[in-house]
């Protein structure tokens, strides 16, 4: 009786940090206070979903005969499940095309493809002085 006890008492983690994910759902203006057990639940689906998406894109990878899961496989998996294809294949970065010209690469630090008055992801995750 005693070993059932244990597993009840045993406590769940998110493998998010709780701080980061608070502040990324604050982003929204709409929400003033985040309940702790809506966190939870947030970072848990988020880890779930991240998780899927890793198992379809390496089902991909497995067909594809590659090692490595890339952009195209992630696409393909996203085109593949029509509720996540539905909200997320906007979201993507679209395949290169084909180079015709010879231009030069543009380096990725460019924040030429974010909207005006946005900033980009990466700004977001950067230290504060």
């Amino acid at each position: 009786m005693a070993e059932s006890e244990e597993t009840h008492t045993k406590t769940l983690q998110s493998s998010f940090p709780a701080g980061r994910v608070k502040r990324i759902v604050k982003l929204d203006k709409e929400i003033n206070k985040l309940n702790s057990d809506a966190l939870f639940v947030i970072s848990n689906a988020t880890e779930l979903f991240i998780k899927f998406l890793a198992e379809k894109s390496s089902e991909v990878v497995v067909e594809k005969k590659r090692k490595s899961i890339k952009l195209e496989h992630l696409r393909i998996a996203v085109k593949r499940h029509r509720p996540t294809a539905d909200f997320l294949l906007d979201s993507l970065p679209k395949p290169p095309a084909a180079q015709i010209s010879k231009e030069p690469v543009r380096s990725r630090k460019s924040n030429d493809s974010v909207p005006a008055g946005a900033r980009g992801i990466d700004s977001f995750f950067q230290k504060c002085p």
